[in-house]
Parts: C-alpha cells; structure tokens; sequence
C-alpha cells in the first residue's frame, strides 16, 4: 500500500512540474497553453505533494532528490506568478477617496450570460440591484437581447450585436456614447466594440469591449489570435488622447505573457494587483477556477470598489467594478512600460495572428 502511495505521488508531482514547465516554452498550442491558467492550483498540488512526499517517499535516491527539487522549484515559480494577486502584494491601483465626487465616478458590470442559460431573471435582478453605468453583456443572442429589456430600458445608448455563435456582446449605457465602432480584427464572426462615454462632469472615456476565441479544441487549436487580437487592442490604445477603458472576457488568466504584454503596451492597470483573484470562471467547479473576465484602466483612475458578483446560472460571475476619475494623481501609480524587446515581440504577436488567420480564411 505505501508503495502504491508512493508511485501516486510521484506521478502527481511530475505532472506539475510538467504543468509547469509547457507554458515557458515558445509554443501557441492549446495543450500548452492551456496549463497558463490553473496556477494556484498546480502550486497547492505541488505543496501538498512535497509536504507529503517528505513524509512518506525515500529521500536518499537521486530520482527522489530531483523530484523534491523540482516540487520546489515548481512551488516557488507558481507563487511568484501568483503572487501579485494576494493581499500582501502592493496595489497597482490606489484606494479613491470615500467621498469622490459622483459626477466623475464609472461603474461597469460585465456578465459572460452563457448563451444557452435561460434564467434571465437572475442578471436582470442583478443588475437592478448595482445599477451600473455601464452594462456590457458577453455570449448574448437575440434571446437575451430580449429579456433583458425590463433591466435595459433605463440604458438609452447601446450597441446591441445579437449572435447565435456564443460572441454576441451587449453594450448598454445610461452615459452618453459617441463614434461606436464595431470591429472584427481577425475573425469575421468575432466582434469587439470601441466607443467613448461621457462622465457626468464631461469628461470623455475610450472604452474598448472584447471576447476573443480561447485556444481551445473546440474553438481554436492554438492562441496565435487570442493573444494577436489583445495585443492589436493595447497597440491602439496606445495613441489615445483620452482616460481609457477595457473590459470583457479575455479568455486569458491574469497572469499569462500575452496579459502582461498587453498591459506592458497599453500601459493600463489591473485593478485586481494586491487586492485578489476575482476568479470569474469556473463558476459550476470551485476547485477549478481561474480570472478571465478583466477590466483594466488607465493611470487616470482609481478604485472605488471591485466585486465578483452572485451565480447568475452561467459558467461565469459577473464582476463589476466602480472607478473614481482622478487625473491629478496620475502620477501616484506606476504603470506598465514597453521596452524595445516588447514592441519587438507585440508586433511578432500580432503577424503571427494575422497569418493564421489569413490560412483559415484559405
């Protein structure tokens, strides 16, 4: 019986350190990739393998020595990623003021519906309940466009791209909206929505609202448009004039190269740095769950309040987020910076994406 015991955890504990290892290679599949988003959970499998393994498996063989060795290199890799988003690391973003001025305040409620979910009532209530400034709605169809009218109707502007694809996107504001742009950057049947929306003091906020294809078998064999479609964002964010905005459902963890690179390039902050992990997606496996949903900001603002909000019968939590408009202290949070090599490796991204979608297309 210890034997089996002993041969269990020693398959356990080379699978996370091979979980680990595959996403440092250079290499877009979806069998790779996909290891970029359960590190919290390999790093507690690690843990727990190492603390058992010092206790129950031999020690003085080499094979022995190089498995705990890799269990702990693999523990302090995973904490390294992960550690930016506990609350003992630093805010990227500063904590506003509890009595900012509400004529320069932002809130945003964004809800991955799953297509296919029929308790509609659920969301409706919710957003009833936040009364966002901002609505924006993922995975929604002419279906949910139509039941969701008792909670939108109090949502004068939209953009409204009902799809039966699983990307249909919502947007609805109770701010005024100008120059709303639909987009499809690589895929004809995958949208992203570009506006700006006045703050009640005047001011004018580029938003920008994405869902690329996840690499995954059943959409995308491999990340190569994902991570260009990001990138192509944080590349256009870069020439704007104005405070700005992204939210939506990345398909991306928090942690992963291509976020970090399109923070790097745009030069926004992830509100969720020091304050936690807003797992947003699994939301029917607690064991397995990861942030995919983001909303990311310029220097320009700072945080109100962050929230993961209640189970709306979806695979995904909404999250809403409340911005205070604080352009005078800009200067107080330090924001992501592009060198050479990463403009070198944002534009390699985004070729890369636009070959493969070229190759599709043939």
């Amino acid at each position: 019986m210890k034997n089996a015991a002993i041969i269990f955890l020693q398959a356990l504990g080379t699978f996370s350190i091979l979980a680990t290892a595959l996403p440092l290679l250079d290499a877009q599949q979806w069998y790779v990739r996909v290891f970029d988003y359960p590190r919290m959970q390999i790093f507690a499998l690690a843990f727990i393998i190492f603390i058992l393994y010092l206790w129950l498996g031999p020690k003085n063989r080499i094979r022995d020595k190089f498995l705990l060795g890799g269990l702990a290199i693999t523990i302090v890799y995973q904490a390294f990623n992960i550690y930016p988003y506990t609350f003992i690391a630093p805010n990227q973003v500063k904590q506003a003021e509890a009595d900012s001025a509400t004529d320069a305040t932002l809130s945003i409620l964004v809800a991955n519906v799953l297509m296919d979910n029929k308790e509609h009532k659920k969301l409706i209530n919710l957003t009833q309940e936040k009364n966002p400034d901002i609505l924006l709605l993922l995975e929604s169809d002419s279906v949910w466009q139509q039941a969701v009218v008792p909670a939108s109707k109090k949502y004068p502007y939209r953009v409204e791209i009902p799809l039966d694809n699983t990307y249909g996107m919502h947007l609805y504001s109770q701010l005024p909206l100008r120059q709303e742009t639909v987009s499809y950057l690589l895929d004809d049947d995958i949208p992203s929505i570009k506006t700006f929306v006045q703050l009640r003091s005047g001011t004018w906020v580029e938003l920008h609202a994405v869902h690329p294809k996840p690499p995954v078998p059943t959409e995308d064999p491999n990340s190569k448009k994902r991570d260009a479609e990001i990138v192509m964002i944080a590349r256009d964010i870069t020439s704007s004039q104005y405070p700005v905005v992204v939210a939506g459902d990345f398909n991306d963890v928090a942690w992963s190269r291509t976020t970090e690179l399109f923070q790097e390039v745009s030069g926004l902050l992830d509100p969720r740095i020091g304050r936690g992990f807003y797992n947003t997606f699994n939301a029917n496996y607690p064991l397995l769950r990861w942030p995919l949903d983001h909303i990311f900001h310029s220097d320009h603002f700072k945080l109100i309040v962050m929230e993961r909000l209640p189970d709306i019968a979806s695979d995904h939590f909404p999250i809403y987020i409340k911005l205070s408009y604080a352009p005078e202290n800009k200067g107080e949070q330090k924001k992501p910076e592009a060198d050479e090599d990463t403009e070198e490796e944002a534009t390699e991204t985004i070729e890369e994406g636009k070959k493969e979608a070229r190759e599709e297309g043939n």
